[in-house]
């Protein structure tokens, strides 16, 4: 048999759904906590040591990459510890649901014209979905802590996260109304087959006709993230720490990588919605080539909007939960509303 023959006949073979689908997930999986290990050594500790001018960790392993990974094993290694009066199942199982909605929206975030676990043809909308899911969690391990302070960072989370999902809702209506699809694939094509008044030379990235969008998302999404200046959730100096007050070793770690993958999920949906995903807007983008070059792509757009995210995190002091609320309410929202139907308007006329 010669090589191509061989090639036409592994092709051939169909992998059963169900494969392929733990497959997908195995790699998700895998590739998910070790790209936040990654992502959250380069933009969390080395970015904000430079931005206060200092060198951050240097010890562990060379000019301190392995920094995260000795903190994982420092979690891991420290005792469970259930308060008394907690309700332990309710409490066991909060950070599991946190860190699970989290990595339930990768699962439709696509680098590639085949790398992607599922391609829905709601994709934005389950995106959108699951992501809220961690509120559930989140009030969850307030209340069944059985402590004051992580109860009202709890009911400080819910009511955060409620007012803060209809501009991020809001906010990606403009995409979706310009790309005239909620897939995230055909997201990512109509922007890379896109004009600019006929001139296709970089496509029709949606950052440029829904920079309103964008700016909103953006700050929704730090607060959907409970990250300064919206972490009144977790206010030390008030609180004590917040919901995951009395959270100790591995949960507590559950808690942390639900909030830095949360970040770069956003970050990743992001880059597919306004800066064009995995895709260059030129060049065969049904070819094979991009299922290798997409997410290097796809890299390089979340680590931008990834490094806005903590820049805005390590720059602004913490609101207050009066202003939080009326930011959302009543400049937010309307505004993205008007962004709406101004994109609406040009829809129809354009």
């Amino acid at each position: 048999m010669t090589g191509a023959a061989a090639m036409s006949s592994l092709l051939a073979v169909e992998i059963p759904y169900w494969a392929s689908t733990i497959i997908k997930l195995g790699v998700v999986a895998l590739v998910v906590p070790t790209a936040a290990l990654v992502l959250g050594y380069v933009f969390l500790l080395k970015m904000m040591s430079f931005m206060q001018s200092r060198l951050g960790p240097m010890e562990a392993g060379p000019y301190g990459t392995l920094q995260l990974l000795a903190d994982g094993l420092k979690f891991i290694q420290k005792e469970d510890i259930f308060p008394e009066k907690a309700d332990r199942t309710v409490f066991a199982l909060a950070p599991l649901v946190v860190l699970v909605s989290t990595f339930l929206i990768y699962v439709v975030i696509p680098t590639g014209p085949d790398a992607v676990v599922a391609q829905l043809d709601v994709g934005i909308f389950y995106a959108l979905a699951v992501s809220s899911l961690s509120v559930v969690g989140i009030l969850m391990a307030g209340w069944a802590s059985a402590n004051k302070y992580a109860l009202m960072g709890g009911l400080r989370a819910a009511g955060q996260l409620i007012a803060y999902e209809l501009p991020l809702v809001l906010a990606v209506m403009g995409v979706v109304i310009q790309a005239g699809t909620l897939d995230l694939q055909k997201i990512v094509t109509a922007q890379a087959n896109g004009e600019i008044f006929g001139w296709g030379g970089i496509g029709n990235p949606f950052i440029i006709t829904q920079f309103v969008g964008f700016f909103i998302f953006l700050v929704a999404v730090q607060a959907e993230t409970t990250q300064p200046p919206f972490d009144m959730p977790v206010a030390e100096s008030e609180i004590v720490g917040g919901y995951q007050v009395e959270y100790t070793g591995f949960r507590f770690l559950f808690f942390f990588m639900g909030e830095f993958g949360t970040a770069f999920a956003f970050a990743a949906l992001a880059a597919v919605l306004f800066l064009g995903g995995w895709a260059l807007p030129w060049g065969d983008l049904t070819h094979w080539g991009f299922n290798i070059a997409g997410p290097v792509i796809m890299l390089v757009k979340v680590l931008a909007v990834a490094a806005l995210i903590f820049w805005f995190r390590f720059t602004y002091p913490r609101l207050r939960e009066d202003q939080l609320q009326r930011l959302a309410w009543k400049f937010l929202i309307p505004l993205s509303l008007v962004n709406i139907v101004v994109t609406g308007i040009f829809k129809v006329v354009l």
